[in-house]
């Protein structure tokens, strides 16, 4: 099965670590996924300055080793982006911030993209949001 995962809670939430534990399952399982979205607060999760207490789960970094160690396609929503301060170099020099921030493995793109990625998933499944 070939699932499209959207995340829309911050990496400090049960969600995201639902969301995290699911994807690593569907892998496990030999599922396909064809894309994890970020989406509205989920956005930090994508944040390289993201720092959790030493008695928490980095949740931010373990998402960005387990895209780049499966090669998956994380984008991280353009505008929900933007509204909260996560950048990649080009916006931050498009907007004159004085750094980029978002983490290795994400690449910011429009909502068509999750649009997109649930066409060609056999499930889209989403966590958190309100």
């Amino acid at each position: 099965m070939k699932f499209a995962i959207a995340l829309f809670s911050p990496p400090h939430s049960p969600a995201a670590r639902r969301a995290l534990r699911f994807a690593e399952a569907a892998l496990e399982s030999g599922h396909e996924i064809v894309q994890l979205f970020l989406y509205q607060d989920g956005v930090h999760s994508a944040s390289a300055n993201i720092v959790a207490a030493q008695d928490e789960l980095n949740l931010s970094e373990q998402w960005g080793q387990f895209i780049t160690h499966h090669g998956l396609d994380g984008v991280v929503c353009i505008a929900a982006g933007l509204r909260r301060g996560v950048l990649d170099q080009q916006e931050a020099k498009r907007y004159q911030r004085p750094a980029a921030n978002l983490a290795a493995g994400w690449e910011l793109s429009g909502l068509g993209q999750l649009h997109e990625a649930s066409q060609q998933a056999d499930r889209l499944v989403c966590f958190g949001g309100h």
